[in-house]
């Protein structure tokens, strides 16, 4: 794939930070866009900003992704409504930070719905089209949380491991054919995710915007690249510790940046 231009590209969690700053940049560089988020008012409004200003059609098909059947039923819609779906970008995602028994279980069945099993099912709903022309691929929004182990953010961190793998094993895969399968894999970013994930990220590397992270994830697509990793040296550094350091050590430096200071809460009821 060379450009952007005139393709049709569907990017989940587009409502919010990572996800609206990949729909602004397609939408500059003239591709028309497919939205999904549970926010449908500010689907809507960013629809209709973008498709004003760059003269693009935009599509909204609001709902939640991680509930099993939504994946199933995005594609329905996109098929109804006579799309094609050149690029899919897996950027919907959260995590949660803390003690893993300080949170209920519903928490990490929600996490592993939209972060990985979402993810697959989209993926394996819209390559098929993608592989018969011969063109086109998918961006999985990763983290470079899924190179080593990190207590506090231990669910969140496995399925971004599990994102990573999965993408590169694909690439494998599908390079010869003409499709790229790209994970992105951001450090701290300027998003919702530390309000959402209740995560103290004054710790880590001073934050990346969203653009920066987007214009990264895009170029290396069109380079054809299995991973990236967007911004600062020290973003590559952190997520290549393992390579340095005994897993061990590791696991010592990541529980230093998520450790939360008060003692381990309560057990809570199942």
């Amino acid at each position: 794939m060379e450009s952007f231009k005139g393709a049709t590209i569907l990017v989940t969690g587009a409502s919010s930070g990572i996800g609206e700053a990949f729909a602004c940049a397609l939408a500059k560089r003239g591709a028309n866009l497919i939205l999904t988020a549970r926010s449908e008012d500010k689907l809507r409004q960013i629809a209709g900003a973008l498709s004003e200003k760059h003269a693009i059609q935009v599509n909204v098909f609001p709902g939640d992704l991680s509930r099993p059947d939504m994946p199933q039923r995005l594609w329905a819609q996109v098929q109804s409504a006579s799309l094609s779906v050149d690029v899919l970008i897996n950027n919907a995602g959260f995590g949660k930070c803390g003690h893993f028994l300080g949170h209920d279980y519903q928490n990490y069945q929600d996490m592993l719905n939209l972060n990985i099993n979402a993810l697959v099912s989209l993926t394996h709903l819209f390559l098929p089209s993608m592989l018969k022309r011969g063109n086109g691929g998918v961006i999985n929004v990763a983290s470079t949380a899924a190179f080593q182990p990190i207590p506090y953010l231990a669910t969140y961190s496995a399925t971004k491991a599990f994102v990573l793998s999965f993408s590169e094993s694909l690439w494998g895969e599908y390079r010869e054919h003409g499709l790229t399968v790209l994970a992105l894999c951001p450090g701290n970013t300027s998003t919702n995710f530390a309000d959402v994930a209740n995560a103290d990220v004054t710790r880590m590397t001073k934050a990346e915007s969203p653009e920066t992270v987007v214009e990264a994830g895009l170029k290396a697509f069109l380079k054809g690249r299995n991973h990236v990793i967007p911004g600062r040296a020290v973003n590559y550094l952190l997520a290549n510790l393992s390579r340095l350091l005994s897993r061990r050590r590791v696991i010592g430096i990541t529980s230093g940046l998520f450790k939360p200071d008060p003692a381990p809460p309560d057990i809570p009821k199942m």
